[in-house]
């Protein structure tokens, strides 16, 4: 069982991105009957989302995350020992979306550089590898990039995913903490590969390098398959974890859901018996933009930060593979929370 308890270490900072092009699902679409459009936007909740035009990528939202990132907490990027970079929107398949990162963020070459593919569950994974990193010595901080481009590969014919999608990046800044006091971080990670595809987008890899349908390099959505595993998979993990970390609903401040469709988040927090009061949602405005919607959430969810603590935080992760997961983390008051369009 993927579950662990590590020792601290420090939020510095986080912040998202997404494009300045915003579109409005009601007033902009047209190419749905906008009776069906209106059944859709009041199901999934997307009222508006940012949507990248062809020459942005993940890394371009994610470089503009971190180099506000790097401003403002004053790092050099020769201080940076590691970056993790998430995405399942490479900009190419060769070389590693974290090289060009690397590169465009003037960092060291004794700096460590990888990516991590993963979608949905993508960031209580990367908070765990750098956390493991960070708690094994030798490393002081660490960068967490998380960008998703889900419009430029969703099928604007396909109803079910055209009017779901918006386009976000992220920005974490992780320290070693020195006195490694505080709550301990737990990690509860799983995988259900017999899952694989629900969500897929069969061609342009190389087990399908160009297929014959151009459908098929766009995502495909087994909506059924996918709904009736988050209503099962997520309140389960959510209950595990608060019993493996000893932490009871109450003691959460916050559960950060990855934004996948309100009615879905309204359904688990239900079944879950959290009040809607602790669950901020972002997906009205942005979509469901996968994994890079927690770290988005956090910065533009609304959350009420006490001068005088720190925000306990369950973050909940879910989707594509299938994989799911949780991280309890504390967000300390002194933590930058920051926003950027990127043009």
């Amino acid at each position: 069982m993927a579950i662990s308890t590590l020792p601290a270490c420090s939020v510095r900072a986080i912040c998202s991105s997404v494009p300045t092009r915003c579109f409005d699902n009601l007033t902009e679409t047209t190419a749905f009957d906008p009776k069906e459009v209106d059944k859709v936007v009041k199901m999934a909740g997307v009222r508006t989302r940012h949507i990248a035009p062809e020459t942005t990528c993940s890394s371009d939202l994610c470089v503009a995350a971190a180099k506000r990132v790097l401003d403002r907490l004053q790092w050099k990027p020769e201080s940076v020992d590691a970056l993790i970079f998430v995405t399942q929107s490479p900009d190419y398949l060769l070389p590693s979306t974290s090289c060009l990162a690397h590169r465009d963020l003037g960092l060291s070459d004794r700096c460590a550089a990888f990516d991590v593919g993963l979608g949905c569950s993508g960031y209580p994974y990367a908070l765990w590898l750098a956390t493991m990193m960070l708690s094994g010595g030798g490393l002081q901080r660490v960068l967490v990039l998380h960008g998703e481009t889900p419009t430029r590969f969703s099928d604007r014919s396909d109803r079910a995913v055209a009017l779901l999608f918006g386009d976000a990046g992220s920005a974490t800044a992780l320290e070693a903490s020195p006195d490694r006091t505080g709550l301990p971080w737990g990690f509860n990670l799983h995988t259900d590969g017999s899952g694989w595809r629900d969500l897929i987008i069969e061609g342009g890899g190389f087990r399908n390098r160009t297929p014959a349908d151009p459908r098929q390099l766009c995502v495909a959505m087994n909506g059924a398959n996918v709904f009736n595993f988050t209503i099962k998979r997520v309140p389960s993990l959510v209950e595990e974890s608060l019993l493996a970390f000893h932490s009871p609903a109450e003691s959460i401040d916050y559960f950060i859901l990855h934004q996948s469709n309100l009615f879905i988040m309204k359904h688990l927090a239900k079944k879950m018996q959290v009040p809607e009061t602790k669950i901020p949602y972002t997906i009205q405005r942005y979509g469901s933009t996968g994994g890079p919607s927690i770290p988005l959430t956090i910065t533009q969810g609304g959350l009420v930060r006490p001068a005088d603590r720190a925000l306990k935080l369950l973050l909940v992760g879910y989707g594509v593979g299938l994989s799911w997961g949780s991280a309890l983390i504390e967000l300390p008051p002194e933590t930058i929370l920051d926003h950027v369009e990127v043009g």
